[in-house]
């Protein structure tokens, strides 16, 4: 396993690209609304990430054949776009990937539109938290199980269950470098970890059980019980301190 290690110049261009993304997030943010169909908000993230001098990550990738992800209550991830209308009380997962300049960034978020039930609510907010949980060990010289395993004894403790199926990744030149990186506690510690190594940390969290299984499209995971999933995700540099979360929206910022 090679984990890439990112020079200043990479990292600021994968700021860029990440600037990018946050504000395509914002963008997005606006047109979650009542009745709006799932093929209209890819519609919007690609025109809207294109006008800003990239390319959306996902379209292509593996075959994929939208530039977003966007996955409905019980849907976990890798949702296709289509001609389904977001209704009041649903949660939407978007997650959307910019390349710019040779790199990449990925980033994910889940709304809730209109009335959501107040436990669908609290496990948007947990699986945000479990994020920065993770992020007080995300910095040189500790190990990258001990990311995973914040994630999991945060979500575990609300009685949540944290997929196993997938995990969030290195990222850079690639969508997905390695190494891999689990939203549990892995076998071992995991790799130590060193300055400007850049990864994309995505908590994905059910309010039931943690199993997950493919819908008939071959892209889509859905949980298995038929409960909500929330997904958090953002792109981060390692550094002798605290990790640089390039995707985070300047007003979140510490």
């Amino acid at each position: 396993m090679a984990i890439s290690i990112k020079t200043e110049k990479e990292i600021a261009i994968m700021r860029e690209a990440s600037d990018i993304l946050i504000e395509t997030h914002k963008y997005m943010a606006k047109h979650m609304k009542v009745g709006i169909t799932t093929r209209e908000l890819n519609n919007l993230a690609d025109s809207f990430i294109r006008s800003n001098k990239a390319v959306p990550s996902f379209k292509g990738l593996y075959g994929y054949p939208a530039s977003a992800c966007i996955s409905i209550n019980e849907e976990v991830v890798h949702g296709l776009p289509t001609q389904r209308k977001l209704k009041n009380g649903d949660i939407v997962s978007i997650d959307m990937g910019v390349f710019y300049k040779g790199y990449h960034s990925d980033a994910a978020r889940t709304h809730a539109i209109g009335n959501v039930a107040p436990e669908t609510l609290e496990l948007i907010k947990v699986t945000k938290q479990s994020f920065f949980e993770a992020m007080k060990f995300a910095r040189a010289g500790n190990h990258l199980g001990q990311i995973s395993q914040a994630i999991q004894d945060y979500c575990e403790s609300h009685g949540y269950g944290v997929v196993r199926d997938l995990v969030g990744h290195g990222i850079g030149k690639k969508v997905h470098e390695d190494p891999q990186i689990p939203n549990y506690k892995p076998r071992g510690r995991g790799v130590l970890l060193e300055p400007g190594m850049t990864f994309a940390i995505e908590p994905m969290i059910n309010l039931g059980t943690w199993q997950v299984y493919v819908m008939s499209d071959n892209w889509t995971y859905v949980t298995r019980d038929g409960l909500p999933s929330a997904h958090y995700e953002n792109t981060i540099v390692i550094t002798d301190a605290d990790p640089l979360i390039l995707t985070l929206e300047p007003e979140e910022r510490l």
